[in-house]
């Protein structure tokens, strides 16, 4: 649904009253208490069933105990999960402002795919079997694809349809590759079957440290296009006639969001719906200012994906559902209600 939105969702023209940013200040407040809370979940709750004693044992007690490894790991988990999903919320958000279509995603621009099928091209051809290797080839295939979408989306000339369509269009071609690769390859099939599907299990300090400068990076340029941003969102002429700089807004835009979703696909594989529907639901309470867009964006992001995780412990032990088999299963629903919801108000 590559449409302009409404005149409604577009960015305000009045001053926002006093009470108003009180109540999103708060709400926001609010939604960084609930972010720890999940986070003190995520620790506290596994697969492995540990009592409450174990996991205070495991954060302050000795080394070296069977709780300690489970909590260790669980930290990791928890600390990935926190920093990919608020960049998966952040690249929604800024994605959304530049395609001006409230439902489009991370993935709309193809870099998901382009992570995808670097990774299987790595591990079919090239023989790369850690988890280290994957995080480059699939940092480099995304941030490939964004470059050649921007390209071929008309660069200088670019529009938010063009993008779109450039976008989708090489997702096609990649996510074909990608299948045929992994049919006629058993291998890179097995190998590559947790991966796909989104996943926090295979978290080390080795995988945060090499995408953390690249997550910090892209979250502080997101933040820095809220202003150019709400200028778009009100239409290309306007912006113009309030000095933004269209042109370089695009570029910056499509290089934060390439940073942010190509470094958390890397880490954890793609993840689906999060940069959708936490950015959608976050406009219906903040109003249409990405100043508070992408901060909500960025704490309740992590509380979807962590949420989803600890789901997936549960409900299957004592295996586990990857999280992107529970963003998705959350996220059909949803998303099915966000477009029956927006149909309904375009009528």
């Amino acid at each position: 649904m590559l449409v302009d939105s409404p005149p409604q969702e577009r960015a305000p023209s009045v001053p926002v009253s006093p009470s108003r940013r009180v109540a999103r200040a708060a709400g926001l407040l609010l939604s960084v208490l609930i972010l720890v809370a999940v986070v003190l979940a995520s620790i506290a709750i596994g697969a492995k069933q540990l009592s409450l004693g174990e996991v205070w044992h495991g954060l302050f007690g000795s080394t070296g105990t069977y709780a300690d490894v489970v909590v260790d790991d669980r930290i990791s988990r928890t600390v990935l999960g926190v920093l990919a999903g608020a960049a998966l919320g952040l690249a929604g958000a800024v994605l959304q402002a530049l395609t001006r279509n409230p439902l489009a995603d991370p993935g709309l621009l193809g870099i998901n795919a382009g992570a995808s099928a670097a990774v299987v091209t790595a591990i079919t051809f090239l023989g790369v079997t850690s988890l280290s290797g994957y995080v480059w080839f699939a940092f480099a295939g995304a941030a490939g694809v964004g470059a050649l979408v921007w390209f071929l989306g008309g660069s200088r000339g670019a529009t938010p349809v063009r993008l779109a369509l450039a976008g989708t269009a090489i997702s096609a071609a990649l996510y074909g590759y990608l299948q045929a690769v992994m049919i006629l390859d058993n291998a890179a099939l097995n190998k590559m079957r947790f991966w796909t599907v989104g996943s926090l299990t295979s978290a080390t300090d080795s995988t945060i440290r090499q995408v953390l400068p690249f997550l910090v990076a892209g979250m502080v340029l997101a933040l820095c296009l809220a202003r150019p941003l709400n200028a778009m969102e009100m239409g290309d002429d306007t912006a113009r006639a309030l000095g933004a700089r269209l042109n370089r807004t695009r570029v910056l835009s499509m290089l934060a969001a390439t940073v942010l979703c190509g470094a958390a696909t890397a880490a954890c594989g793609p993840i689906v719906f999060v940069g959708l529907m936490v950015p959608h639901v976050v406009r219906s309470f903040t109003g249409p200012d990405l100043r508070w867009i992408l901060p909500y964006a960025a704490v309740l992001s992590p509380v979807l994906l962590l949420g989803a995780d600890v789901i997936g412990r549960v409900v299957a032990r004592p295996s586990e559902l990857q999280v992107g088999i529970v963003t998705a299963i959350l996220g059909g629903p949803v998303f099915i209600f966000l477009v029956r919801r927006r149909r309904t108000a375009q009528l």
